[in-house]
């Protein structure tokens, strides 16, 4: 049921979507909000499923990382809607003007580059790829960081007048970065001092992760 409930939390905001188009209610630029709308919700889901990691070691309960994978794919979902409103909504069918919006843009650049290392992660996001491509499944999921990077940079880049929201997107994404790494390790040379244990008796160790 939670599951269930966790499915419908990320869909609510694209069928919220549908029924704002439908209704004509996104604004006196549609193509704008429903652009706007994709790419942040496509952002913040990849932040939570971020977030799954530090939550486990906050809270020492594992069934975070359970979300983990509903959640990338919900972000991929959000940025392929976001990344189809510009082609077929924003250019129109222009297809020429795509090479020089990636060359002359920085962000379309940034935005292409996010989504497309997000593409092989969707991909082998079955239990039949993390079977077959073993340890080397969890290095290429990996490109989950350089992805969420790429995306709070587009986001930047494409908000000119007022570059706080962005920003705050920004310093979330680098908290989060920051909390998955290893700091505050005690050093696993370093015994702990352990009541009534004899000359003999072995060193605990910190636990990893």
């Amino acid at each position: 049921m939670i599951r269930w409930l966790a499915h419908l939390t990320a869909a609510s905001p694209a069928l919220w979507l549908i029924w704002a188009t439908v209704r004509d209610q996104l604004g006196a630029d549609p193509i704008a909000e429903l652009s706007h709308e994709t790419g942040q919700w496509a952002l913040r889901l990849l932040l939570a499923c971020l977030a799954m990691t530090p939550l486990r070691r906050i809270t020492g309960h594992s069934g975070w990382l359970g979300y983990r994978r509903m959640l990338g794919l919900w972000a991929f979902a959000y940025a392929s809607l976001h990344l189809a409103v510009y082609l077929v909504l924003d250019l129109g069918g222009y297809w020429r003007q795509i090479l020089d919006d990636l060359s002359q843009r920085p962000y379309i650049m940034a935005g292409a580059s996010a989504w497309l290392l997000l593409l092989p992660l969707a991909l082998t996001s079955t239990r039949a790829a993390i079977r077959r491509l073993g340890r080397q499944w969890r290095r290429l999921h990996r490109l989950i960081y350089p992805a969420v990077i790429a995306a709070g940079l587009h986001f930047v880049w494409l908000v000119k007048a007022d570059p706080r929201e962005p920003l705050i997107y920004i310093g979330i994404t680098a908290v989060l970065l920051a909390l998955r790494l290893p700091l505050g390790r005690r050093s696993a040379a370093t015994p702990t001092t352990r009541p009534n244990a004899g000359p003999s008796a072995p060193a605990r160790r910190s636990p990893p992760g």
